[in-house]
């Protein structure tokens, strides 16, 4: 693309959001973290069907009176959950990322000697891994494994299997009471 090469703004643009650059970093994050809370937001609704389904079923919040005290604190408590999912989400979809092109933060004005000087290598240039596990795959790998976990662990209490349990009681899983 000649036009590209000809226009110095242009190039200059198209090479801060290459992968390991500053500018790019911030905006795979903030995409990240306004996606998720865009789409946690829409997922679960809080006000109608989370409250009914807790007064159906009887369910309470431990320290939390029901009725509107419990709504009150679902309400406060969302907004809190939506920025730290997504900003562990973000996480690990950089932590490949770093793996590969590190931070590029060596040519920033003010402080880019300093950052030369102080910071490790492998975080400035990446450690020039030869495959690609992105973090995209991860969430994937680690969703499949949780759900085959989960799926492991009803087959086991729905059978009453008996085995791996120090005692010889029942098998219980992660959720059923004591």
């Amino acid at each position: 693309m000649p036009w590209v090469k000809n226009n110095p703004w242009l190039s200059g643009m198209l090479k801060s959001i290459q992968s390991g650059e500053p500018l790019y970093v911030l905006l795979f994050v903030s995409a990240i973290v306004f996606f998720c809370f865009f789409y946690i937001s829409n997922s679960f609704s809080i006000r109608t069907k989370r409250r009914t389904n807790m007064r159906k079923l009887r369910g309470f919040i431990p320290g939390i009176r029901p009725g509107r005290n419990t709504a009150e604190y679902m309400n406060a408590s969302c907004p809190r959950l939506r920025w730290s999912a997504g900003c562990t989400l973000a996480i690990l979809c950089l932590i490949p990322d770093i793996m590969l092109h590190g931070i590029k933060l060596q040519h920033l004005p003010l402080v880019g000697n300093f950052i030369d000087a102080t910071f490790p290598r492998f975080l400035l240039d990446g450690l020039n891994v030869q495959f690609y596990f992105g973090g995209t795959s991860l969430l994937i790998v680690v969703g499949v494994a949780m759900d085959t976990i989960n799926q492991v662990e009803a087959q086991l209490i729905m059978r009453h299997y008996e085995g791996f349990t120090p005692r010889a009681g029942r098998i219980r899983g992660r959720r059923s009471s004591i």
